[in-house]
Formats: structure tokens, C-alpha cells, sequence
């Protein structure tokens, strides 16, 4: 006899089912797990025994082969240790085959029999119901595989237990665990408000527009000018989460996080990786390709402080990111694709002492100093930022100033009904992302504001002015006439998008 139970695995956020066989035959008891499995995996017979040992099953004494089908696919993690010992266990006579017959099983098991959190418990959760299964997780698992709905309106079909004695009392229908409730993420009552900046007016605006259309924005300006303090208030205008991008930010967290569990998101993701961050950290990558920083940020912002200090060889893989909207990560093992819908905001100064432009403070290096600096950034990922602004020094009057700045609710009010006049006009996107036909539809300035696109046109071999920085005027300025309530460009519009 050959018992079966159903578990998976992840492949990006895609979830492919994985067929757990058990079999028991005579001969020198010997404990094999086969099925391309990894280090995790094949540790997980320790576990299994012990927890077994732990409620007073002890192994048979034959050989005990467990196969996870299909063979070929790789696997890895400790979510296959639950799944293992129930199918042993029906094996064993321990329970009855019907008992398991229509999950999926994920969970670790601790020594002492306890079942311990894994990772994307929601894609599990997602990928059960698409199969017409329930769902058997542990129980730090089981709010998060809540939100999928699996059994709605109860989560009937979703049992999350704490203990393995608990999980037999359930499936041998001698104790009914409850059915976990959804929680979500407690809101940030502390998020940084715009408020608190002083002076700044051009760079406030940059932030709005940028917020508006979804442009990527790059800030330059000496130490201590605020950068970074304008970047971290970028989510806090940003619309709120829809439903569908709250679930794929929730997945992916999901498939990030340590096992505990995640809540369903409440807000933007604002993700700030070091300058000495991998490419692989980056983009995402390993064995079986988790997701990046880009695909952490994905449906909110990734912000690069010191943007010249990353790899030119790890910046320059963004651009394809900032373009589809996706990562494709070609392994030996996997092909994966993660997404990666992201709002790019950089900080760099104007060049490796950041005084270049204070003669003052400037170092003597000057210009070797800047070009030195700016020589790791390629012109094709700075032809990805539309909107690219001088953040110059707070004066003391300024800073000492009694009166604070505009709100973060008054700027997202703002914001929020620009990006409702972009969807109405059912162009499917944002301003950042407009193309083509469809931007020379949108786009139609009025008779000074052509007269100033064609004098641009005009000027755009001796400027330099590659074809994708003419386009990125355009949209900028299609935002700035949303912010307006204009549905034409305007001149003063497309004169505000070259600043």
C-alpha cells in the first residue's frame, strides 16, 4: 500500500502540487526520502521521527520510502515535514486515508511534536483553492491563509493547528479546532508627514508630481539637504493599497518572510536597501529565486540613498525591471518570474564630497571630483528617472520657521484625484507609463504649449536630448496638467516637466 498526501511547491508565487508517497516494505528499517529533495528536506526524517516518538508512535521496523512526485521538480524548505508524517502515519494505520484525502499539507515539526510556521502560507492557501483542496497549516499560519477565502465565509477549509496531537484529534473528528480569523497589519500611525519638512518648495512639488503620475524621481542635492526626508514621506501621499495589490504585496511578504506568519498589507511598501546590497539581493535570486528588493517594493517605493555607491552592475539591472514592470530570473534549477511594479526614488550627491556646487566647502578635486562620482551612473538608467531635481541646502530661517508645511492628507487628496482623472480616462495606467499612440492621444497640448514641444523638438540634436527624455517631458507634464484639472497641455505645463 502506497499513502498519499498532497503538498506543493513554490515556484516564484506560482504553487505546483507535489504528490507526497509513503511506503512501507519489508526489510532493515531505513528511512529514505527521494525526489530531487535539499538539505532541508532530508533532514526532515529526523524531525519526523522524533515528533512521532514525542505522541508515542514509534517507526515500523521496515524500510520506509517517502517519494515526492514529480521527482524532477527541485524542492526545498521544512514545509514538507507535516506533509511527511501524516502520509507515514496513514501508512502506518496511525489514520484512516479518507482522513487526509483533499488537503494540502505545509508545516515544520519541532522535536517535541509542535508545528512550526513556514513560509507562503497565503500562496498555499491560494493555490489549495484553485485545486478544489483545503488547507492543513500551523497555526502562526493560519490568519495569514485566512485572506484567501478558502472555505469562505467560515475558513471551513482551512485547518491550523498548533500541535500534531491536536491535528489527529481533528482529522479522527475526536476535537474541532477553531478556524483561524484574518488579521491585518496594524496601520503606521507614526509614518513620517510632510509637514514636518521645512522650506523645499520645488522638491515638495517634485514629490507631488512624482506621487501623481507614478514617475521615478531622482533627488540631488548636498548632505543635510533632506533627501531622504522627502523620500520617506513619498508613501504617505501614495493612494491607498486596492484590493488586488494589498494581496500581492501580502504573497510576496509572505514568501519573504521567516515562517511567523504575515498580515494582510494596510499600506505601501517603502523598501531602502543599503548601498552594498548584491545584485542578487536586489533582483532577487538563491536556489529556487526568492524575491528581491524590487519585487518587495512591489505596488510601492525603492529607495536608493547614495545611489552612485551601488554597483554600476547592480543599477544597471534595474532597467529592464522599470520597464516591464517584472523580474525574470533564469537559474539552472528555475525560471522565474517575480513582479516588480515599483516607484523608483534615488539620493546621490553632486559628487563624492557633496559640496561641489558651495564653493566654500568644495574640495580641491573639483571637476575631477564630480565626474569621478557620477561616471558609475549609465545614461540609459538616468534616462529612467522623468523627474530629476536640485535639492539645494535649508536655509536657517527656513529651519527655525514656526510654520510647518502642508500635510501629507492634504498633498494625498490632491494626488489621489489627479490619479482618478488618469484612470477615468480608461488609458489602464498611470502617466509614467503611457506610450506611443496613446500618449500623442493624452497629451495634446494647446497652441504655445506645441509651439514649445516643437522648439524643443527643434533643439533636441545640439541638447542631446535622446527620443525617451522627450517622452519623459511629455508625461511629466501630462501629470503636472492633471494636479491643474486641465485636459490639455498647457506651455506653462510642459515649461514646469523641463525644470
Amino acid at each position: 500500500m502506497v499513502a498519499r498526501i498532497n503538498t506543493l511547491a513554490f515556484q516564484g508565487m506560482n504553487a505546483v502540487k507535489v504528490d507526497v508517497q509513503v511506503h512501507l516494505s519489508p526489510g532493515k528499517m531505513v528511512f529514505n526520502t527521494v525526489g530531487l529533495p535539499d538539505k532541508a528536506i532530508g533532514e526532515s526524517r529526523e524531525r519526523v521521527r522524533s515528533a512521532l516518538s514525542a505522541i508515542g508512535l514509534g517507526l515500523p521496523p521496515e524500510r520506509i520510502t517517502v517519494n515526492l512526485a514529480p521527482a524532477d521538480l527541485p524542492k526545498e524548505g521544512s514545509h514538507y515535514d507535516l506533509p511527511i508524517a501524516l502520509g507515514l502515519m496513514v501508512a502506518m494505520g496511525a489514520l484512516p486515508a479518507e482522513a487526509v484525502d483533499g488537503f494540502v499539507a505545509i508545516g515544520e515539526l519541532s522535536l517535541d511534536g509542535r508545528i512550526g510556521g513556514v513560509p507562503g502560507a497565503l500562496p498555499a492557501a491560494m493555490a489549495a483553492m484553485s485545486w478544489g483542496l483545503c488547507l492543513i497549516c500551523p497555526a502562526d499560519c493560519g490568519p495569514e491563509a485566512a485572506w484567501s477565502g478558502l472555505g469562505a465565509p467560515d475558513n471551513q477549509g482551512i485547518i491550523a493547528a498548533e500541535h500534531i496531537l491536536q491535528l489527529i484529534s481533528h482529522l479522527r473528528e475526536t476535537q474541532t479546532l477553531p478556524p483561524p480569523e484574518p488579521r491585518i497589519e496594524t496601520a503606521h500611525e507614526d509614518m513620517p508627514d510632510m509637514s514636518d519638512v521645512r522650506g523645499q518648495p520645488e522638491a515638495r512639488l517634485a514629490l507631488e508630481v512624482a506621487a501623481a503620475g507614478g514617475h521615478n524621481l531622482l533627488l540631488t542635492g548636498p548632505p543635510g539637504a533632506g533627501k531622504s526626508m522627502l523620500a520617506a514621506r513619498l508613501p504617505g501621499i501614495l493612494p491607498p493599497l486596492q484590493s488586488r495589490q494589498r494581496l500581492e504585496v501580502t504573497m510576496i511578504k509572505s514568501l519573504s518572510c521567516g515562517g511567523s506568519g504575515v498580515n494582510m498589507a494596510s499600506h505601501r511598501p517603502f523598501r531602502a536597501p543599503h548601498h552594498s546590497a548584491s545584485m542578487a539581493a536586489l533582483i532577487g535570486g538563491g536556489r529556487q529565486a526568492k524575491p528581491g528588493e524590487i519585487s518587495l517594493s512591489h505596488n510601492g517605493v525603492l529607495f536608493l540613498d547614495e545611489l552612485p555607491e551601488f554597483s554600476r552592475q547592480t543599477l544597471d539591472v534595474l532597467r529592464q525591471p522599470i520597464e516591464t514592470g517584472e523580474v525574470e530570473i533564469a537559474r539552472a534549477e528555475a525560471h522565474i518570474t517575480h513582479p516588480a511594479k515599483f516607484q523608483l526614488v534615488a539620493a546621490m550627491n553632486p559628487c563624492r564630497c557633496g559640496h561641489a556646487n558651495d564653493p566654500e566647502l568644495a574640495c580641491r578635486r573639483i571637476p575631477q571630483c564630480i565626474n569621478e562620482y557620477l561616471v558609475r551612473l549609465s545614461g540609459p538608467l538616468l534616462d529612467r528617472f522623468d523627474i530629476r531635481i536640485e535639492v539645494p541646502p535649508v536655509s536657517s530661517r527656513d529651519m527655525l520657521s514656526p510654520d510647518s508645511g502642508e500635510s501629507s492628507a492634504d498633498i494625498a487628496r490632491r494626488v489621489e484625484h489627479a490619479q482618478n482623472i488618469q484612470f477615468n480616462r480608461n488609458q489602464g495606467c498611470l502617466n509614467a507609463n503611457l506610450d506611443g499612440e496613446l500618449l500623442r492621444d493624452l497629451a495634446r497640448p494647446d497652441e504655445e504649449g506645441q509651439a514649445l514641444i516643437d522648439k524643443i523638438t527643434n533643439e533636441a540634436i545640439s541638447s542631446k536630448l535622446t527620443a525617451r527624455g522627450y517622452i519623459r517631458i511629455i508625461r511629466v507634464a501630462r501629470t503636472i496638467a492633471d494636479l491643474d484639472g486641465c485636459e490639455h497641455l498647457a506651455a506653462r505645463h510642459v515649461a514646469s516637466a523641463m525644470v
